[in-house]
């Protein structure tokens, strides 16, 4: 389930295909995908640690 999450997030453009609001000078659209770069790490590791014997 919380794959799904990620993938929605990722692949539901029109959430965020904007420039606004930048964050250091990245436009939203970079550093959103960016930032789910890193969720896409956590939520693996948990589903790992969860589903690990």
């Amino acid at each position: 389930m919380l794959f799904v999450i990620q993938f929605v997030a990722v692949l539901w453009t029109p959430l965020y295909n904007s420039a606004e609001p930048s964050l250091m000078g990245l436009p939203f659209f970079y550093w959103y995908q960016l930032l789910w770069v890193i969720l896409g790490a956590i939520l693996t590791a948990i589903v790992y640690f969860a589903t690990s014997d």
